[in-house]
């Protein structure tokens, strides 16, 4: 079983004093319902509700106060009501009951000393204008697949996971966690994916999951889309989804449709919502705050990288590559670093952003920038020699700092880079599967840069 990371936070929520119930948002098939069982381990008692199922619904269809539900609910499931204080209530897709989720504020306000939990279909709250969770009364917590760590963890790859945190990384596990970093890449992180691949090693019996994946969200749309036309829309925007990735797209005949630009935007949107897919707008500004420009194009970034991999028929081109850097013209690297940046974020409201400049006479564009102590780090996820990376330098010489990330197939490496207008910054260059370690990197980066220029590559 995989040992989400994100366990860690959800023992915080547990220990909070003034603990809200908690709603976990998430596309369908991240492991939810998997983490809640996990979490609940650590409970006297764990009770697992799923509202799809007559029994469950009928707590609240048949009881309207709250005290008559819990002791319901306490009494079907055969758990003690004295032992409240230490139980973990889980309401799995709690949108089918809409009353239900009404009710989630008065846990918060009549018995705070019950833990809660819910999940559900986020379609339905998309489209359904009545069904609202209520805000200020409830916390939310974003589950999205595994990071490169946690599938180091489920494939058994413990001394590997143990190399990753070393800082710096030792030289001689550079060559093996590239190459299981690669394997990542190809297989994603759809936690039933990689627990099937963990247990039988056979990239073959994987196909019927990739593909039951789809049908999944396909089924979820044709159940809670309100109308033939949203069905049409979002089934195209799915489809069409992971074949874009990556790419920066227009609404307007997206997936070489007929639709226009409003009826795509709202597939597209709706979706969003889901965390199927990221709509990444780029901003022009160098510092604080992140001021998306939501006039230029967008920038695809879906769910899963494994998924992008199967579906577009890259699985063999990632076999076969001895670089990822290759791939689908650089897209599937690119992708695989967002993913796992956002895989870092547990709010709702984070979202990766990148950096461009625009104009007739010339285009720079930064891959992701990266928020750290009130600074945006710009990272170029690229290969070839530092001298090429012309778009960070143009960022860096607007940039009110010194600090910059190259994320590549090579080895670690720090180097001293004079632009064409003579700034000079810190290029922290590191190896792709070192993504999820940027946050332990940077404060060590930073106070490297300060030691004397003889010890690092300096480069003009």
């Amino acid at each position: 079983m995989i040992e989400r990371q994100i366990l860690s936070q959800l023992m915080q929520w547990k220990a909070k004093k003034n603990r809200k119930p908690l709603v976990l948002r998430g596309a369908r098939q991240v492991g939810k319902t998997t983490l809640v069982a996990q979490f609940g381990k650590s409970f006297q008692q764990y009770i697992y509700l799923n509202l799809e199922l007559p029994e469950d619904q009928q707590h609240f269809l048949q009881h309207t106060s709250l005290e008559a539900i819990i002791a319901s609910v306490f009494y079907a499931k055969n758990k003690q009501l004295s032992k409240r204080k230490g139980t973990l209530l889980f309401i799995d897709e709690i949108q089918e009951v809409p009353a239900a989720l009404g009710l989630l504020r008065y846990f918060y306000e009549h018995t705070p000393d019950l833990h809660v939990i819910a999940a559900g279909s986020l379609l339905e709250t998309v489209f359904n204008k009545t069904i609202h969770y209520p805000v200020g009364r409830v916390e939310f917590l974003a589950v999205r697949p595994i990071s490169f760590p946690e599938y180091l963890q489920a494939i058994g790859e413990h001394s590997s996971l143990e190399q990753l945190s070393q800082l710096p990384i030792a030289p001689f596990a550079h060559t093996k966690l590239l190459k299981l970093f690669q394997q990542y890449t190809l297989i994603g992180g759809m936690p039933e994916i990689v627990n099937h691949y963990a247990e039988h090693r056979d990239l073959v019996s994987l196909k019927p999951l990739y593909e039951s994946l789809l049908l999944s969200y396909i089924d979820d749309v044709e159940k809670y889309a309100e109308n033939t036309t949203h069905i049409q829309t979002l089934r195209l925007a799915i489809r069409t989804a992971f074949s874009e990735a990556g790419k920066r797209i227009r609404f307007h005949g997206f997936g070489s449709s007929n639709y226009g630009s409003r009826e795509m935007g709202e597939a597209l949107r709706a979706l969003e919502k889901t965390l199927l897919i990221h709509l990444i707008y780029p901003t022009t500004g160098v510092k604080l705050p992140l001021l998306p420009d939501h006039k230029k194009a967008p920038r695809l970034q879906v769910l899963d990288t494994g998924m992008i991999n199967y579906f577009a028929g890259l699985q063999g081109d990632i076999l076969s590559s001895p670089n990822l850097d290759a791939i689908h013209e650089g897209l599937i690297i690119e992708h695989m670093v967002g993913q796992e940046l956002l895989a870092a974020e547990s709010s709702i409201l984070e979202t990766l952003n990148f950096w461009v400049r625009e104009k007739k006479t010339s285009m720079a564009e930064v891959d992701f920038l990266y928020k750290y102590n009130g600074l945006l780090i710009p990272i170029e996820v690229k290969k070839g020699a530092t001298g090429k990376l012309k778009s960070l330098h143009l960022y860096m010489e607007l940039a009110p700092h010194d600090m910059a990330i190259r994320l590549h197939s090579g080895p670690f490496d720090i180097s001293i880079i004079q632009t064409a207008n003579e700034k000079t910054y810190h290029l922290l260059s590191l190896p792709y599967y070192l993504v999820s370690q940027l946050h332990l990197y940077l404060p060590w980066f930073e106070k490297q840069k300060r030691t004397p220029l003889k010890k690092k590559n300096a480069i003009k």
